[in-house]
């Protein structure tokens, strides 16, 4: 049977994606590759949120061919859906396959594979025979398979169960697409409006999960605080929390970022009362001034946001709260840049993720006035950075001396007190416990101090 390898980019909604291509390729008799250079099918999933991702694929695209040329690349992703053209033009790129029918690229290998036994043209597949059309014509080289992602229903839900943490904490994608309309974001023209998957789904996936021996799993989407809205009958994410609580064994539930008018009271009180629930929210904040807000097209303001982080301290004291920013968005003044730290430095955020404003083709910010220069950008970023490393060292330090119940990763090493392994706490601390412990093991830690970043501590 054919050989396959997955090159991955892009945030875990995308990962999602390639965990569920990859459970059907290996349902259907493939075979997965160590690697992109021996691997007779190469998919490479993209991602389109800023221009280096777009780079980035590109590179990649460029790198395989170079090591492998026999192999054949079918990209998808949200970078196919949005410049299909572009990547088809792209030597050694078979297929460009774009969000839109993604959940085709099995049966699409698989005719492939087909009309290659028969010494067809492995370049040439008819359509017809997998029940697909294309909605645009061959580009260049490539064949380009892509619709219209508004019309895309099918949600791809397999649990991403890979990377440094194995199966210790997998990633369950419940929610897709967004109905959002935020100036600087490509997200809703590549994903398609907001979809998710049923309750009863959701829980058979955690079951199976912890049947597989996962104690924490990670609930995720592109806009997740929407969740279920779309269904029939409609359902939310506190529900689906709560059913998840009662009707699986799961012994820590983690929720991804969720916007911040999603953070209700009823929310944070489903975390406040279940000690199986992660002590962990991350709300967008994106700016910290409300004029840039308004261009973004937000649907908060800057004081909206402020009570909603402090209803989460309030009732989840030792919580960790994230946020995300972008620096330099267009028509950014230096007050604007000023009213973001200053926001920041007096909410009792735990730490940040910083990104630099990077155009998309086809967005509104694309086109404002006011672009502010990349080095200007770069300067804001690195002071947004600097504070988000300063929030994080005093939240860790609040925490030093403290116990706390930790999730044992497969990532050890030696340090100044000796060997030690990785594990996570509820609240989000990379945590170095003294000694040799096993992957997929809750510990009771008593933590000491901080070194180069990290908590430091000993199983008590």
């Amino acid at each position: 049977m054919a050989t396959f390898f997955i090159e991955q980019f892009g945030c875990r909604a995308t990962q999602a994606d390639a965990a569920a291509i990859e459970r059907q390729l290996l349902d259907r008799g493939y075979t997965p590759s160590a690697n992109s250079s021996s691997a007779d099918f190469v998919v490479i999933n993209t991602c389109t949120v800023t221009a280096a991702a777009d780079l980035q694929a590109r590179q990649s695209i460029r790198a395989i061919h170079r090591e492998n040329p026999a192999a054949r690349v079918i990209v998808t992703g949200c970078y196919a859906q949005r410049a299909p053209e572009e990547i088809a033009a792209l030597d050694g790129v078979s297929w460009v396959v774009g969000n839109s029918h993604k959940p085709e690229i099995p049966r699409l290998l698989g005719e492939i594979s087909r009309i290659s036994s028969l010494g067809t043209a492995p370049e040439f597949v008819p359509l017809s025979t997998i029940g697909i059309e294309p909605l645009s014509p061959d580009s260049g080289r490539a064949k380009v398979l892509i619709g219209d992602i508004m019309e895309q229903r099918e949600l791809l839900d397999a649990p991403i169960v890979g990377g440094e943490a194995g199966h210790t904490r997998p990633v369950l994608k419940i929610q897709d697409g967004c109905d959002k309309s935020c100036s600087y974001c490509v997200i809703p023209q590549v994903r398609g409006r907001s979809r998710s998957l049923p309750p009863s789904r959701a829980i058979e996936e955690v079951r199976k999960l912890c049947e597989a021996g996962a104690r924490e799993v990670v609930l995720s989407g592109i806009d997740l605080g929407n969740y279920g809205r779309d269904l029939s009958p409609r359902a939310g994410l506190g529900e689906l929390l709560c059913r998840i609580l009662g009707e699986t064994s799961v012994d820590r539930l983690r929720v991804s970022s969720v916007e911040p008018m999603d953070v209700t009271q009823d929310l944070i009180s489903i975390f406040a009362t279940s000690e199986r629930m992660a002590r962990h929210v991350h709300m967008p904040l994106q700016s910290g001034s409300d004029r840039i807000l308004r261009a973004m097209h937000r649907w908060y303001r800057a004081e909206h946001y402020a009570r909603r982080a402090e209803l989460v301290r309030e009732l989840l004291p030792e919580a960790a709260i994230g946020a995300d920013v972008i620096a330099g968005f267009p028509g950014e003044t230096e007050e604007d840049h000023q009213a973001t730290l200053s926001l920041i430095e007096r909410l009792p955020l735990t730490y940040l993720h910083v990104f630099s404003f990077s155009s998309r083709p086809g967005t509104a910010a694309a086109d404002l006035a006011g672009q502010v220069s990349e080095k200007i950008i770069a300067r804001r970023a690195r002071e947004l950075r600097a504070l988000g490393e300063k929030k994080k060292a005093a939240f860790q330090e609040e925490q030093t001396g403290s116990r706390m119940r930790v999730l044992t990763l497969n990532g050890s090493g030696n340090g100044a007190f000796g060997p030690w392994t990785r594990a996570i706490s509820g609240n989000y601390f990379d945590v170095r416990v003294a000694g040799v412990w096993p992957s997929n093991h809750f510990l009771q830690v008593r933590t000491t101090h901080t070194a180069d970043g990290h908590l430091i501590g000993s199983a008590c």
